[in-house]
């Protein structure tokens, strides 16, 4: 049985075409050039950006887009690497929070300028991909999205 392709499913195709590019070349230089993964990375980002670099694991969980059981492993390898430590909420001694250190933050600091470099040249690359190129215009016409 032949799938049906409609307008949405091929558009939908180019979206998930373009994201497993960008992925695929964000994780590679990513743990390249600093030995971490593409989640720990985004979990860093996050947690710097969070008030007082700490967040409930639930919190990051749906900020990176990860199930709970995946975010407590990324977690315990980013305590594991010194870039986080657990902290007990002081209103609710079962609630547990995520807190990046200082070395989180250097570490986060110094792999920022990589990712934005890949992410720009993953998409210049796209865009001369005849079936990519509106998709990446679309994306870059955006304003940009304050979270």
């Amino acid at each position: 049985m032949e799938c049906a392709v409609t307008a949405d499913g091929q558009i939908w195709d180019r979206v998930v075409t373009l994201h497993g590019r960008v992925e695929q070349q964000l994780a590679k230089a990513i743990q390249r050039r600093h030995g971490i993964g593409l989640s720990e990375y985004r979990a860093l980002c996050r947690l710097s950006r969070a008030d007082d670099g700490e967040l409930r694991m639930q919190e990051l969980a749906d900020l990176i887009g990860l199930n709970q059981s995946s975010v407590s492993r990324l977690v315990a390898r980013l305590e594991t690497a010194g870039l986080t430590r657990r902290a007990m909420c002081p209103k609710d001694r079962r609630g547990v929070y995520t807190v990046i250190t200082e070395e989180g933050r250097a570490v986060q600091a110094k792999a920022a300028p990589t990712y934005t470099e890949t992410l720009a040249e993953t998409l210049d690359d796209a865009a001369t991909d005849a079936a990519l190129a509106p998709l990446v215009a679309t994306l870059r016409k955006e304003p940009a999205l304050s979270t």
